[in-house]
């Protein structure tokens, strides 16, 4: 089945957040007390997430990509993935981690059938990395992405939110790491999760990052592939890997937005910074898939042309990125 939104838009790529826990406190994502978690009966069980997957790519979906929080913290998340990979009709299973435990999983989740990683990353400086993480160890995700890339993962992302002021003077290292290896490095606007005061100050636009790189270095545009995230990439001449841009502030991708995002508590969202959702523990209550699936393609058709949220103008709800799945 191929799912097409009220816009057009083929809605083909599923966030999948299997738990509100996690091992840092980034500052973009959490306050710095954490968060209240959930109670364990309010959390979805892997069984749960494996019927909303199923009932996902009978909709039409080709993508999963599961987050969290910090999805490697959760415990039997290897034998979970490995489900999903099994799933008929499924092309990509793919992760985003913080990269802390990546250095004892690596192996198991390639094993698993996980086709890439994604690596939060926002500074190769120990001191900042640790403020930004409030405690994050930097060495033990460079070994993580060392693991990872001699168990033979080929499509390594790391991302990095540039703040002003904070990381953007590392934005010339962050690109650098894709001259000598075949990593995908991406460069993520800023955004107003907290809903802090004055966020727009700390908000480097994509274009003013391009910019400043290619003052250094000549940029090439990279031809857009299907199943392809937000990003528009780049790549270094001469240069092994690429480099991304993911622009939500200062240039908008919905028109190209393919994807939904389920929470670990069972809430399916339409999009990131809009009220269209619901919960399906209802229906994964009944244990009528036919009626999950037509939840999923009723919040798929609820998708919004675009959000409100503009550089200039942030009316967006408080949430934290962690309870919905970065």
């Amino acid at each position: 089945m191929t799912n097409i939104d009220t816009y057009g838009r083929k809605i083909n790529y599923l966030r999948l957040s299997v738990t509100d826990l996690c091992n840092l406190r980034c500052s973009y994502c959490m306050p710095a007390q954490g968060v209240k978690k959930h109670a364990h009966k309010d959390i979805l069980s892997y069984e749960q997430f494996h019927r909303i997957a199923e009932a996902s790519v009978a909709i039409g979906v080709e993508k999963i990509r599961i987050t969290g929080g910090e999805p490697l913290v959760r415990n039997g998340i290897i034998g979970f993935l490995a489900g999903l990979k099994q799933i008929p009709g499924l092309k990509k299973l793919v992760l985003t981690t913080n990269g802390v435990f990546l250095g004892e999983m690596a192996g198991e989740l390639r094993s698993a059938g996980v086709e890439s990683v994604n690596i939060s990353l926002d500074s190769l400086r120990p001191e900042v990395f640790f403020r930004i993480t409030r405690g994050g160890d930097l060495n033990r995700v460079f070994a993580g992405i060392a693991a990872a890339e001699q168990t033979g993962f080929k499509h390594l992302k790391i991302n990095m939110v540039v703040m002003r002021g904070v990381n953007d003077d590392e934005v010339l290292d962050f690109a650098a790491l894709t001259i000598n290896k075949p990593f995908n490095v991406r460069f993520i606007e800023y955004m107003p999760t907290l809903k802090e005061k004055n966020w727009q100050s700390l908000m480097v636009p994509g274009d003013e990052l391009i910019s400043r790189l290619s003052e250094q270095y000549q940029l090439t545009k990279v031809t857009y592939e299907a199943l392809d995230g937000p990003a528009v990439n780049y790549q270094i001449q001469g240069a092994v890997g690429k480099i991304g841009f993911i622009t939500p502030i200062s240039s908008h991708f919905c028109q190209d937005c393919n994807r939904i995002r389920v929470t670990s508590s069972g809430t399916v969202k339409s999009c990131l910074f809009d009220d269209g959702k619901m919960s399906l523990k209802p229906y994964l209550e009944n244990g009528d898939d036919a009626s999950l699936q037509e939840a999923l393609l009723k919040v798929a058709k609820m998708k919004p042309h675009r959000h409100a949220l503009m550089s200039g103008e942030a009316d967006n709800h408080l949430f934290n990125m962690s309870q919905i799945g970065g």
